[in-house]
């Protein structure tokens, strides 16, 4: 725990991005990325969403969360998700963000 982050939400694999299908705002001013992940019907939990900019840059990557959600707050543009899950699970889809809308992906692996 820091002085800059009071409350420490690291998972038992230590990553401290919450997972993502918590509630958040309506998109207002944001672009917003958000989804589900799903595999023959079921949700798909564990796993990772990753935001990925031009050549693959990695942007940002979130755990899904228990509902196989996931949510970004990204700038507009053209991005790339990538989705991780285990058993060497793995599908993309390229999503176009724009301020004041909230785009859903949802992908089946």
């Amino acid at each position: 725990m820091s002085e800059a982050n009071p409350v420490s939400t690291a998972t038992a694999d230590g990553c401290g991005a919450p997972a993502g299908g918590v509630t958040a705002p309506a998109a207002g001013s944001q672009a917003v990325v958000e989804g589900k992940v799903t595999r023959a019907g079921a949700v798909v939990s564990p796993g990772y969403a990753r935001l990925l900019g031009t050549g693959d840059e990695f942007v940002a990557e979130v755990p899904l969360g228990d509902d196989g959600g996931f949510r970004f707050f990204a700038a507009p543009g053209s991005w790339t998700l990538r989705v991780l899950a285990p058993g060497g699970l793995r599908a993309e889809r390229s999503v176009q963000a724009d301020y004041g809308r909230v785009t859903t992906v949802d992908v089946t692996i």
